[in-house]
This record gives structure tokens, C-alpha cells and sequence, in this order.
């Protein structure tokens, strides 16, 4: 029967069920854990959590650092919750806001029996999520029977670290007439995985039998909409918009990743660290992020989809080419695209371009 979920279906409910507050299974051959993500905890879930068994919180290496956790795990680190701490204690593990207010959260016992794999995957799920990556687990012998007996999305180990790239299908593609170009093209992506939409604004007609103009540009809403001064987003997307109206033809990839794939609540939660005098990079690994959790990959398949085999890039990030060239696209030119400098975005270029490799 094709009536019940598929797996990549059955993730995209984990995903909506965390964001919830809403546990989810996971199970690894004959293990299994029952998993909630820290920022939607309750005190509720939390206790009901303790009934069944004791709670884990699961932070990043990133996020460990910040708090001097040990990682035994190397990309994590497993820490036995306290039996006196509660949901304020667990959120105060995984938000970053109250560290300067409050250093010292510990001392931590860090755990490292067994395998990370359930841990692992329920981080992955909570970054998937665009929530903070810290998670309370609770390793269960019947896992399978409490999600059937509680109606939980169960998803196993393999299918969370699944590292295919997602598979984007053409839904519509409709005449936009633009201030850059009159004419233009708007054509809209969805992905099987249930994430968000992605969008190629063509400019023009571009020969698919040439290298065409092309930007992989990610979604940034306060740069892109509110003209924001903190980054170069806003003034990048339209002087590519505009230089591909010069030249008759170009393709802009919209890439709904914003803050470089965090999500825009983490985001501003970069942004607030980054008052307190953190760079960009320093923000995201106190979050417990990587420099970027963009997936560049959903670029070079639409260009593909949209019948280009080479492009000239219009780009500072040399982390782009090489993912197009990886995913069979031919860069035969590297365009630069410097605009949008600001005394207040001054530290935020100098920094993407000492610790992100960006030519600028």
C-alpha cells in the first residue's frame, strides 16, 4: 500500500513534530530513543521523560566548547541531565543568550558508553528542524512499542543521516517582468523532502548551449526585505539582478537557507551574540552551528533541471565553485560581485573573508 508515509515523508513529520514540542522515535538496529528537542521542551514532557527512563542532553562539539563539556563523541558530546535540573536548566545548556550572565552551568557529567548514533541523528533532526541543535534522549529497550502505543514518528538512524541531496521537482514558471529586466522569468521548486521552496529568477533567454550568468543566492530576509546594513545580501542580490539585465540573460538561484542554512530565529540569535562582540563564525559555534549548514548542491540541480551544463559564476565564495564543479556543472569564469560595504558590516566582510575564504 503506498497509503502509509515514506521515510523521507516520515521525517518531514519529525521535523514538524520537534518544532512542536511533539517527541519522535528513533532506532538503530533493535536501540531505540524517544527524543525532544530542548527549545520546545516543556516541564510537562520533561517529567514524562524521567518516567521512562534517564534523560541525556546531546549537545554539538561546538556548543560543548563554549560550556567545557567534554565531546568523548568527537562531534558531540552526551551529558546525564541532573535529577534537581529542569526545562530552564536544559535551555539554558542550549542558548547561548545568558552565558556571559551565567559562565559556570556546571559541573557536567559527560557520558560516553555505548554509540552516539541515536544522539547524532536526533542533533541532525533538530538542525533540520531550524531549531537549536541540543536534544534530550531517552534510550529505550521498546522503543517501536511506546511510539505505537503514543501514535510517534518513528525514523531510523539511516534514514536521518540520509545524505542524498534532496530531489527538487518543477511546480510553475510564469512571465515576471522586473525593474532589472522586463524580461524575466520566475520559476518555483519544491522538494520532495517537504522543506521549504526553492526559486530561479531567469533573466532574459539564456542559451542553455552557452555558459550561462548565474548566482546562487541565499535567502536573506532582513538584508534582501529590510535593507539591512549588518551584511552585503541585499545590495549583492540586486547589482546581480542588474548585471544580468545588462547582459540580456542570467539565472539568480533564490535559495530559501537563511542565515547560511540556521534559519532566521537562530539567526537573530547570531545577531544578538554579535552585539555582545562576537564575530559571525564565533556566534554560530556558540549557537553549537558549523561556519555554514548551507547545502549548495540544491543550486547546481535546478541549473541542471533548467538545462545548463556551464555557468559563469557570479560569486566571492570559492566554497561555490568547487560544489558546482563537484556536481558536474563547468565554471568557466569567476565573476566578482563586491557591493554593499558598510561601517557597520565592515567586521561582519573582513571576518568571511579571514575565517570563510571569501575574495574580497
Amino acid at each position: 500500500m503506498t497509503l502509509a508515509p515514506s521515510p523521507l515523508e516520515r521525517l518531514s513529520r519529525a521535523r514538524s513534530d520537534l518544532r512542536l514540542g511533539v517527541p519522535v522515535v528513533v532506532s538503530e538496529a533493535g536501540e531505540g530513543a524517544v527524543v525532544l528537542a530542548v527549545e520546545t521542551l516543556t516541564a510537562e514532557r520533561l517529567a514524562d521523560l524521567r518516567g521512562l527512563g534517564a534523560p541525556e542532553l546531546v549537545l554539538t562539539a561546538r556548543r560543548a566548547e563554549t560550556l567545557k563539556a567534554r565531546a568523548y563523541d568527537g562531534d558531540l558530546a552526551r551529558i546525564a541531565v541532573p535529577d534537581d535540573e529542569g526545562a530552564t536548566w536544559l535551555k539554558a545548556m542550549a542558548d547561548p543568550a545568558d552565558d556571559l550572565r551565567v559562565p559556570m552551568k556546571g559541573p557536567f557529567r559527560s557520558l560516553r558508553d555505548g554509540t552516539a548514533d541515536l544522539h547524532r541523528a536526533s542533533i541532525r533532526l533538530a538542525k533540520a528542524s531550524h531549531l537549536l541543535p541540543a536534544a534530550v534522549v531517552v534510550r529505550l529497550a521498546d522503543a517501536a512499542r511506546l511510539a505505537a502505543r503514543y501514535g510517534l514518528t518513528a525514523v531510523t538512524v539511516a534514514e536521518v543521516a540520509d545524505d542524498d541531496p534532496t530531489v527538487l521537482h518543477p511546480v510553475v514558471a510564469a512571465r515576471l517582468p522586473m525593474a532589472a529586466a522586463a524580461a524575466g522569468r520566475l520559476h518555483v521548486f519544491r522538494p520532495d523532502s517537504g522543506a521549504e521552496e526553492h526559486y530561479a529568477v531567469e533573466v532574459g533567454r539564456p542559451d542553455r548551449g552557452q555558459p550561462v550568468l548565474a548566482r546562487l543566492h541565499s535567502a536573506c530576509f532582513t538584508g534582501d526585505v529590510l535593507g539591512s546594513l549588518k551584511c552585503d545580501c541585499g545590495p549583492q542580490l540586486r547589482a546581480a539582478l542588474a548585471q544580468m539585465g545588462e547582459a540580456g540573460a542570467g539565472v539568480l538561484l533564490y535559495l530559501n537557507q537563511e542565515g547560511r542554512g540556521i534559519g532566521l530565529a537562530n539567526k537573530m540569535r547570531a545577531y544578538a551574540l554579535q552585539d555582545q562582540g562576537f564575530d559571525t563564525v564565533e556566534a554560530n559555534h556558540r549557537l553549537g552551528f558549523e561556519d555554514d549548514e548551507r547545502d549548495f548542491r540544491l543550486g547546481a540541480d535546478i541549473l541542471r533541471q533548467m538545462g545548463f551544463r556551464s555557468v559563469r559564476l557570479l560569486t566571492n565564495n570559492p566554497k561555490k565553485i568547487a560544489m558546482m564543479e563537484r556536481c558536474g556543472l563547468q565554471v568557466v569564469d569567476r565573476v566578482p560581485l563586491r557591493v554593499g560595504l558598510t561601517a557597520e558590516n565592515a567586521g561582519y566582510l573582513a571576518t568571511k573573508a579571514a575565517k570563510s575564504g571569501h575574495l574580497l
